[in-house]
């Protein structure tokens, strides 16, 4: 357990030297010094617009229950409020001083009544020395404050580009009377989340070491037979259990067979429910969350525990396309020639083993890639899987080029240090697509349909690492069997991660323990 100290009366964690951290079993320590930080960094960039002065709100997620009854659905923080404050309780506020960098937590004023049923009720003292602010109000004295602020009050109002739906701004008794601002607030703090502090990504570092180590005990366990929903629960058991990861970061999708053809597999009606067959090529893509931080990844394999010659080649096209893309990475460049390295590949290598023909150049300028990689390269991973700040103003726009491909990509933007994305091209067999392409001379002639029709019910192969951009390249953050011959190996027992002087390509080991993930 932690090395730490805990106040029993008040149940405030501290290190040894008095900071405060959050933490889960033996999970990684995070800071609320991360928070402070990420405030100071807002009220800069605030600053750097020109904004000297105001009071910036934010509203923390709220207790909700499942339709209309009072079955309570496990909270999770609302992300914005948790990259300021990271306050794990629902229900309050939080507001920032422009001027000053002040900053107050603002509580629910919990009866003492409620304690039978709550536990012990935190005072305002606790939730000051946990969370390292400067003072803790209760919620009803919020009106009143924000009432004597002679300068604006900045809520959080504008839309997130990939769900579509706009984020929701602090509201409370008698604003509605007072100067509010909901314009700036909102491309400032995306933006500031984009670029990840050195604490941030170590936060992320642990997130994506739990998860690599959490698909490869899935992928030991595998056989015919199985269930998908099997490999979900695998999964989720071992991130929780391993590293106090008590949510997922998005709905897990265990695509095996046919399933591996549906980019989102694994939603209500296709709820993770096929069997196995000894055939099937698994497509798992699972992510942990910790302290609000996600990974995402995609591991894609055998269910037999050896590949067939259809299942290494299509495979071995979409590694191609992963490392190409994860070489070229760097500080300046493109996003969008990104996706456009990995099409490519794999157009190459489609043309390469016999299931394309005709000049490369060619299938470019038609746009064939999107027959079987209609979907974005990749996206920022942050607070969020799909994390805020792809499109922003000022900064490139989406690319369109018609309804798949590289319209799909959730930014379009330059790559920058401390930028925290994922790389996942795949290689997909979709009716619906392959149909469209036969229909269409522009895209039918490069197809060798005799080949391609025996890849009908294939499903796909996708590959996702988590990864940094760093000075002069990346950082992997993912540290799974990526080769046929290491996938291979570790679904039949040999250690993982290998001995560092036999794959020297590692820069680093996990962080130690996380359990027996039958790792060794």
């Amino acid at each position: 357990m932690s090395t730490g100290k805990k106040n029993e009366e008040e149940k405030v964690e501290v290190n040894d030297d008095g900071t405060s951290f959050f933490q889960l079993g033996d999970g990684f320590k995070v800071p609320m010094k991360m928070h402070a930080e990420n405030r100071t960094k807002l009220v800069a960039a605030m600053k750097e617009q020109g904004v000297n002065a105001g009071l910036i709100v934010l509203k923390a997620g709220e207790t909700t229950m499942r339709h209309d009854t009072d079955t309570e659905i496990i909270f999770r923080q609302e992300s914005y409020f948790n990259w300021a404050f990271g306050v794990m309780e629902p229900d309050g506020f939080g507001t920032i001083d422009v001027a000053t960098g002040t900053s107050t937590l603002y509580i629910p004023n919990v009866p003492i009544e409620d304690e039978p049923w709550l536990g012990q009720v935190k005072t305002r003292d606790a939730f000051k020395a946990n969370y390292k602010v400067d003072d803790v109000q209760f919620n009803e004295e919020l009106p009143k404050n924000a009432a004597n602020v002679n300068s604006p009050i900045f809520v959080l109002l504008g839309l997130n580009t990939d769900s579509g739906a706009h984020s929701a701004p602090a509201s409370f008794d008698g604003l509605d009377k007072l100067e509010v601002d909901k314009t700036t607030l909102f491309p400032v703090i995306a933006n500031c989340r984009v670029i990840k502090t050195p604490l941030e990504l170590e936060l992320m570092r642990y997130v994506s070491d739990v998860s690599s180590k959490a698909h490869v005990s899935v992928m030991r366990s595998i056989k015919p037979g199985m269930a998908e929903f099997q490999l979900e629960a695998n999964f989720l058991h071992y991130i929780y259990f391993h590293g106090g990861c008590r949510h997922s970061a998005y709905t897990c999708i265990c695509a095996c067979g046919p399933n591996a053809s549906t980019l989102h597999y694994g939603h209500a009606g296709a709820p993770n429910a096929r069997i196995l067959t000894e055939n099937d090529i698994a497509l798992l893509d699972m992510g942990g969350e910790y302290h609000c931080y996600t990974s995402d990844i995609t591991c894609s394999y055998p269910v037999s525990g050896k590949f067939t010659p259809q299942q290494k080649m299509i495979y071995q096209g979409v590694l191609n396309s992963v490392r190409a893309v994860e070489e070229a990475m760097k500080p300046g460049i493109k996003w969008p020639e990104m996706h456009r390295l990995a099409s490519l590949k794999i157009l190459e290598h489609m043309k390469a083993n016999g299931l394309l023909t005709g000049e490369i150049s060619e299938m470019v300028k038609a746009n064939l890639a999107k027959i079987f990689f209609p979907c974005g390269l990749g996206h920022l991973i942050g607070c969020d899987t799909h994390d805020v700040g792809g499109y922003l103003p000022g900064f490139p726009e989406r690319i369109d080029e018609g309804p798949y491909g590289i319209k799909k990509l959730r930014t379009a933007r330059n790559l920058e240090k401390g930028m925290v994305l994922t790389v996942e091209p795949g290689i997909y067999f979709i009716n619906s697509l392959l149909i469209m392409a036969k229909n269409d001379e522009a895209l039918n002639k490069f197809i060798v349909w005799e080949e391609m029709d025996k890849f009908r019910n294939f499903g796909g192969a996708r590959i996702e690492d988590v990864v940094a951009v760093t000075d002069d390249g990346i950082e992997n953050y993912t540290l799974v069997p990526r080769t046929v011959t290491e996938i291979e190996d570790v679904m039949a027992g040999k250690q993982w991660p290998p001995k560092t002087d036999e794959a020297p390509w590692m820069k680093r080991m996990w962080y130690e323990p996380l359990g027996d993930a039958n790792c060794q």
